[in-house]
């Protein structure tokens, strides 16, 4: 029997989604009604904290590069 689910709750499109684009892909993991709630939380946890670090990553290559800013000018 082939999956009946939207191709946009689909696990695939969804484990692509939070990969890509982290916290904008959470309403899909929320909204969708195959996901349990244990599920849904632990799913946003782990966004939230892979989103933390990849600010904090971010951050700190901007801090890394100003040193370099008049080189770009």
């Amino acid at each position: 029997m082939p999956d009946e689910r939207p191709w946009f709750f689909k696990d695939s499109v969804v484990i692509m989604a939070v990969l890509g684009l982290l916290v904008i892909a959470l309403p899909m993991v929320w909204f969708s009604p195959y996901y349990s709630l244990r599920r849904k939380v632990i799913v946003s946890v782990i966004v939230l904290v892979a989103t933390y670090y990849s600010w904090q990553g971010t951050v700190g290559a901007f801090k890394m590069l100003e040193p370099y800013k008049d080189y770009l000018k």
